[in-house]
């Protein structure tokens, strides 16, 4: 798998940008398929990264606890703006469910019985998985690059759906084994010390 490199194209962007970003990203992942609006906008719309610097981001974001998309912002802020970036991308995510959730809430405590509701939340419920779905295959056409690739997928997911490994044993077990098929072998390693020395020349 290539290793993602830092994006050129992030250079410049401002704090004022950032909590934007975010705060239209929060505003607008509604059903809980923030993956794909989160990629929409980083990688389609902004340009700050590409999908394999994306891929990268959300895979350190899965290994940590808590919420996806909150660790998301908090790592591409940091990317882009340190540790400011990382605090105005997080409350930028935040504020909007912080207020959407507390009117939802009560009017759900007053409407959620009702057949309409419960249609409603069914619909955004199937979308939601649509364009997580959708998401993944356009960033795993880009990143998984053969056979040992598609293997690690295939394993965890089997690991965690069908043999019910809990998340953190699959991401250390899988993790491990494919750290090292892809160690730099011994010889490469060998060559890249040579062609360091001849550069000391």
């Amino acid at each position: 798998m290539p290793v993602a490199q830092p994006s050129t194209v992030r250079h410049g962007v401002s704090v004022s940008q950032i909590f934007w970003a975010f705060l239209l990203i929060g505003a607008t992942s509604f059903g809980g398929g923030v993956v794909a609006y989160l990629r929409n906008s980083l990688v389609s719309k902004n340009k700050w990264m590409d999908d394999a610097e994306f891929l990268e981001l959300m895979s350190i974001s899965n290994t940590l606890p808590g919420l996806n998309a909150t660790n998301m912002s908090i790592l591409v802020g940091d990317r882009l703006r340190g540790t400011t970036g990382a605090i105005v991308a997080l409350f930028g995510m935040c504020l909007p469910g912080l207020i959407f959730m507390t009117v939802a809430g009560i009017m759900y405590g007053h409407n959620g019985d009702r057949p309409l509701v419960v249609a409603m939340l069914r619909g955004v419920a199937a979308a939601a998985v649509g364009l997580i779905a959708a998401t993944w295959f356009q960033i795993g056409k880009k990143s998984v690059k053969g056979f040992y690739d598609a293997f690690f997928i295939l394993a965890a997911v089997l690991m965690v759906n069908h043999f019910k490994v809990s998340v953190p044993v699959v991401l250390l077990s899988v993790g491990a084994v494919a750290i090292f098929t892809y160690r730099p072998h011994v010889a490469e390693q060998r060559e890249q010390l040579s062609e360091w020395i001849r550069s000391l020349r």
